[in-house]
């Protein structure tokens, strides 16, 4: 096997041995499967087969949870239907009714939400501290915490979490660590080889790449991703096989297109950062041996009008979500951390003025222009 990420994303997974030997994997759009006779449908419960009915299995849901585990270094993956199904599954695997979590109080807001209100539900208590302080968080564990949960790059300010540290607290005080990492990506980042037990992906964003998909997957530890399969299964959280096909598809370029997305962004981040008009920029400018991520938050002075900088960013759109190859805008107090508590977003500082950028792979120039253009236009 071929050990250079590249390489390791095209060919990682196993050729089917179907009779047709077609290059890429065929889409297995069907609802169920079918059999010979009813000794080889009692095969299939006795583990002599694989397939029985789609959302207990189906090969394009397989694939794309093994080819994300094969990248990550993970013994196992599966494909769930979203982001957040691919988080709860996560969490379900290790916790139950009467457990606690400790979150990092910076996560995405859709991330929040299920922890803080659906989760509650269920009865898993979560406590959310600043995983910046692990005193804090060290502080937070309780008698029976399960996990640790936290993100490799947050969202929306971009802090890179020292998930080394993260993984040394949870083992010396025998939790389990699940980790989102939508923004990094394996190619930037691989937390199950610094020891993170699961590690969760929005597969909507960059694993898929296009926006055309919605898909989450989980990898890690193969006894932990068994409950987590258990859990999709039972909840009907399986992602389809067009679209598990799709992401597929999509992650067999996740390595061209971070590489030109995380350079675009860096540049971008340093040409705003010499605006007098933006009075913050958020970005990991300090990772420079492992890349440097494809997002960018700017916090827009007092100077602009920041209605008018979103009506006049062109060719830039303004959406609800991030990760295409064309560069968007969102505006995270009216998105994605529109469901945190008023009290929360003020002390993240979740504000008007706060604009989170997905970098696109068009020319750095014309990016840099657009937003210079926008930041000039919005002047009052």
């Amino acid at each position: 096997m071929a050990k250079r990420f590249e390489t390791k994303l095209i060919h990682s997974v196993k050729k089917n041995n179907l009779p047709i030997r077609s290059k890429v994997t065929p889409i297995y759009q069907t609802s169920a499967f079918t059999f010979e006779n009813l000794e080889d449908l009692e095969g299939y419960f006795q583990g002599e087969g694989n397939y029985l009915y789609s959302r207990t299995g189906n090969p394009n849901p397989d694939e794309l949870g093994q080819m994300v585990a094969a990248i990550e270094g993970a013994p196992a993956g599966i494909a769930t239907s979203s982001g957040l199904s691919a988080i709860l599954a996560g969490i379900l695997s290790v916790a139950k009714s009467g457990d606690h979590v400790v979150a990092a109080d910076d996560v995405y807001g859709g991330s929040f939400h299920l922890l803080y209100e659906e989760l509650t539900q269920l009865g898993i208590e979560t406590t959310f501290v600043s995983f910046a302080d692990l005193e804090q968080v060290e502080k937070a564990i309780q008698s029976n915490t399960k996990l640790l949960y936290t993100e490799s790059i947050t969202n929306p300010f971009l802090r890179v979490e020292n998930l080394s540290e993260v993984v040394e607290l949870a083992k010396r005080k025998g939790l389990v660590t699940v980790v989102d990492n939508t923004f990094a990506t394996p190619y930037h980042c691989n937390p199950y080889g610094i020891g993170v037990e699961l590690v969760v992906h929005s597969a909507t964003k960059y694993i898929g790449g296009h926006s055309d998909v919605t898909a989450g997957v989980v990898v890690g530890r193969e006894d932990l991703v068994a409950k987590a399969r258990a859990k999709v299964t039972n909840l009907g959280a399986n992602v389809s096989p067009f679209e598990a096909w799709l992401t597929t598809r999509g992650l067999k370029t996740l390595a061209v297109r971070m590489r030109v997305q995380s350079e675009n962004a860096r540049k971008l981040a340093d040409a705003l950062s010499n605006n007098p008009n933006i009075a913050r920029v958020y970005y990991p400018f300090e990772e420079e041996t492992t890349g440097f991520g494809a997002m960018v938050s700017v916090e827009l002075a007092k100077t602009l009008d920041v209605s008018q900088f979103f009506k006049s960013l062109g060719w830039v759109k303004l959406v609800p979500t991030l990760a295409g190859v064309e560069t968007t805008v969102s505006h995270p107090l009216k998105t994605s951390h529109r469901a945190l508590p008023p009290e929360a977003q003020k002390a993240l500082g979740i504000t008007n003025e706060l604009v989170r950028i997905s970098v696109g792979i068009e020319h750095y120039e014309d990016i840099i222009s657009v937003f210079e253009q926008a930041i000039e236009n919005s002047l009052r």
